[in-house]
């Protein structure tokens, strides 16, 4: 069975740092792109960031200059680490990548399971 599993979550205060972990379990051959997104109460899951199989990376506006994405395809681990929170960026933190499988040809998307980060005032 192939997942993704995230760590990291949790209660900070604003202007604090906090990093989050996302990690491909199970036979998988090859981990792909990666990407955070986020969702606030009533509000639609937005992009964090994202970095490409080829190491491009790519931030959302709400929190470009404050975290910076990096993945490590031989552990088939990305990290996503953020600084400078404030109590806006309080949502469920996703992340997603693309996973090739062992034994098969096909690569497919997959989302992690979602991890809370709270940022109190």
């Amino acid at each position: 069975q192939v997942s993704l599993v995230e760590s990291g979550g949790g209660l900070v205060q604003a202007g604090h740092s906090l990093d989050l972990s996302c990690a491909a379990s199970g036979s998988v051959f090859r981990l792909g792109a990666m990407g955070w997104y986020r969702q606030a109460p009533g509000k639609q899951r937005e992009l964090v960031a994202q970095v490409s199989s080829m190491g491009t990376t790519d931030y959302g506006g709400a929190v470009r200059g404050r975290v910076t994405v990096s993945v490590d395809n031989v552990e088939k681990t990305g990290w996503l680490q953020m600084n400078g929170l404030k109590p806006e960026d309080t949502a469920v933190y996703y992340c997603h990548a693309i996973l090739t499988p062992v034994g098969s040809d096909l690569p497919q998307p997959y989302w992690g399971q979602g991890t809370q980060v709270t940022v109190s005032s």
